[in-house]
């Protein structure tokens, strides 16, 4: 049995006794000391642990012993690690005991809850749909937002232009036709809160829209946009896919039809070139609009980039974007480019003012973007979720090589493709073990003629970095066996 005092007042405000004891080597007993200590409330909600160096010096243990506790306490829920402010003891966490006093041994044996674990939130996201929240540029924004508050004009501080801070349209307009070939003249550009603000927009409350239905949607794709288009009474009519993507030939007299061109959501891959052509062509013959999902264009990895399907017809497609995925869905800042004949009546529909995107936002995204830092956020973006992807697939192909994943070459996310009937129990056990993500089947549409199509939509950038690997251990523990 080992003993050690730790004392590091300087550092987290308090000595720590930590006994390393009982079964197991030196780091099961350190991280069973800890979990004791905050269970007990020794370790009060937000203190700061010792770095790494500093307690396995004070232990007398290897430093990795030390991380490796604090990594699993990190993905147990226990602790919370952040970039910047150290490791410390999770503010939601619930003490058993009273501070200071040891827990009753008895106490440790409880009775099974017939839930899943979901009290303190998962141990490991693996939800589609987030960025890693650690990467957000600080720095860089920082730098921005201060230039953009000290150049701002006095009229940027009183009541907004409803099209959005004409400094970002310009910023994005030579933005989006370089990188992403956009054709787009500033004054096409409306800035919106994000996606799901366009589509209000875009489509109002039945007659009140913008736009009308009925509008053709892809067979898979997020439940949240159909309920908001179908409280504004727009009826869906779902497009079967293929590995080409959309089966655009499917359309026939629907006023819009909405689609994911550049890496479908969520089952992945480019709408085909031949089939990019032709809705295009059908929005022309129909008189109909085709609104273009660009949600992370940005992120590929193993394919030349796709351009915009607004390119081909700036006139017939309805460009939309955000920087949900590539900086963070905390800044509630997205854009439409629009057809000419469309950019009055949606500045209409927002109103005399702009209530929804901060001004300040607006000219600190505009200096991001003019300054260079946007693009060198995204390319290293990419490179960091480039790594995340080939761990994933490493680590499937070395304990579960019978899975198919696709959707890979682009995105944030994979699709694990599984047994027929089984996806339903994969996600159960995947709850048990404290893992969050999404089956296949929560995105298809309820009256897709489609088969259902067992697999798991797996999120691969949002997992702190020191957690990701127990992530993916945990992921591949609860896939079928072969």
């Amino acid at each position: 049995m080992t003993e050690s005092w730790v004392n590091s007042a300087e550092r987290i405000g308090v000595d720590l006794h930590l006994e390393l004891s009982g079964p197991g080597g030196r780091r099961a007993a350190l991280t069973r000391a800890l979990r004791d200590a905050v269970r007990s409330g020794r370790l009060a909600p937000g203190t700061r642990l010792p770095p790494y160096r500093s307690l396995a010096a004070d232990l007398g243990v290897a430093r990795n012993t030390v991380a490796d506790a604090y990594a699993e306490l990190v993905a147990e829920g226990w602790l919370t690690a952040r970039q910047g402010s150290g490791t410390r003891v999770a503010t939601g966490m619930a003490h058993l005991g009273r501070p200071g006093k040891p827990e009753p041994r008895r106490a440790a044996v409880r009775t099974p809850v017939a839930t899943p674990p979901r009290a303190r939130g998962p141990r490991h996201d693996l939800r589609q749909g987030s960025p890693d929240p650690s990467a957000f540029p600080r720095t860089a924004w920082s730098a921005s937002y201060r230039r953009a508050l000290q150049a701002a004009p006095s009229e940027a501080f009183g009541p907004g232009d409803p099209a959005g801070r004409w400094e970002l349209r310009e910023a994005l307009a030579e933005y989006l036709a370089r990188a992403r070939g956009v054709r787009v003249e500033p004054g096409r550009i409306v800035v919106c809160s994000g996606f799901a603000h366009a589509l209000r927009l875009l489509f109002g409350q039945g007659a009140g829209g913008v736009l009308r239905g009925p509008l053709g949607v892809e067979a898979y794709g997020l439940d949240f946009h159909r309920g908001l288009l179908a409280t504004a009474g727009v009826r869906t009519v779902p497009l079967p896919l293929d590995e080409h993507g959309a089966r655009v030939e499917a359309l026939g007299r629907e006023r819009a039809v909405l689609l994911t061109p550049a890496h479908q959501f969520p089952t992945g891959g480019p709408l085909h070139p031949e089939r990019r052509a032709a809705v295009v062509d059908w929005a022309r013959a129909q008189g109909a609009v085709v609104l273009e999902d660009d949600y992370d264009g940005e992120f590929r990895y193993d394919r030349r980039p796709v351009g915009a399907l607004q390119g081909l017809d700036p006139e017939r497609v309805i460009h939309l974007g955000s920087v949900s995925k590539s900086l963070s869905p905390a800044l509630r800042l997205g854009w439409m480019v629009l057809p000419e004949h469309l950019v009055g009546p949606v500045i209409g529909a927002k109103g005399e003012r702009e209530g929804w995107a901060s001004a300040l936002d607006q000219l600190a995204l505009a200096d991001f973007v003019r300054s260079g830092s946007y693009d060198r956020h995204v390319r290293r973006m990419r490179q960091r979720y480039r790594r995340r992807r080939d761990r994933l697939v490493a680590a499937l192909a070395a304990q579960a090589p019978h899975v198919e994943v696709t959707g890979i070459a682009a995105g944030l996310h994979a699709v694990l493709r599984l047994p027929p009937g089984s996806e339903r129990s994969v996600v159960k056990a995947a709850a048990w073990q404290g893992i969050a993500l999404d089956g296949l089947g929560a995105f298809r549409h309820p009256e897709t003629g489609m088969p259902p199509s067992d697999g798991l939509v797996v999120g691969y950038a949002a997992p702190a970095e020191h957690a990701y690997g127990a992530a993916l251990d945990a992921l591949c523990a609860v896939l079928p066996p072969e």
